[in-house]
């Protein structure tokens, strides 16, 4: 696929424990193209999470190719590795991971500032996109004086900071509220839309789940679609 951000190729993830090994990914395939909203589901310890820490780089696989914007991540040195995540891809987890001490304007504007992006320039795209996700009026506010709906708006918008092809989620609405969740589900409909930024969620929420392009099952160390009815 000519316009794919995301791909695997024979993906495979062992891990060793005493004299067990463990196959978690098995010749795993994917393809994501730009623009692509994809759901990943699968039951507890299927492999899920070590899946979306190969897809952007955060471990290395046992066999196979994981491809950004089609360079192979694991082929590259540590710093261009990091270079390449900063630059292509955007993380947001169950938990926010802001940094308590600065203001939400200060954490969407960190990876720029990693990249050693003009401190003002930061600080101006950051207001830009707190604005896009509802929160011009939090500027200033630190994580624990926002709601956790709004710590997870804050971790989009530092997850698009950079403008990246690509956005991984890990269980995004998994500490929501009904009413919050439902409110990141349109977000991310949204900004999608608007910035045609690809985004892979795993995702325990079938109702989020539906609203996306499509959606794969992780089962027996393989993605396959999933059955309907």
């Amino acid at each position: 696929m000519n316009d794919a951000v995301l791909q695997c190729r024979q993906l495979s993830k062992h891990f060793v424990q005493g004299e067990h090994r463990l196959q978690v990914l098995d010749g795993l395939e994917l393809c994501v193209a730009k623009g692509e909203k994809l759901a990943i589901i699968g039951v507890s310890g299927s492999g899920k999470t070590t899946l979306l820490n190969l897809l952007g780089g955060i471990d290395n696989p046992s066999s196979g190719q994981v491809l950004v914007s089609g360079q192979d991540i694991s082929a590259l040195k540590a710093t261009e590795q990091d270079q390449l995540r900063n630059r292509a891809l955007g993380f947001v987890y169950q938990f926010h991971h802001l940094l308590g001490e600065f203001s939400a304007q200060e954490n969407v504007a960190m990876p720029l500032i990693i990249a050693r992006r003009p401190y003002r320039e930061c600080l101006d795209r950051a207001a830009a996109l707190l604005e896009e996700v509802g929160l011009k009026e939090r500027l200033t506010h630190k994580p624990a004086q926002l709601s956790g709906g709004e710590r997870q708006r804050v971790a989009i918008a530092r997850a698009l900071v950079n403008a990246p092809a690509c956005v991984l989620m890990d269980e995004p609405t998994g500490n929501l509220d009904r009413h919050s969740a439902q409110a990141i589900h349109n977000l991310i409909l949204r900004l999608n839309e608007q910035f045609n930024i690809s985004f892979v969620l795993v995702t325990h929420d079938n109702s989020l789940a539906q609203r996306m392009d499509r959606t794969l099952v992780l089962r027996d160390g393989r993605l396959h679609p999933l059955e309907q009815g």
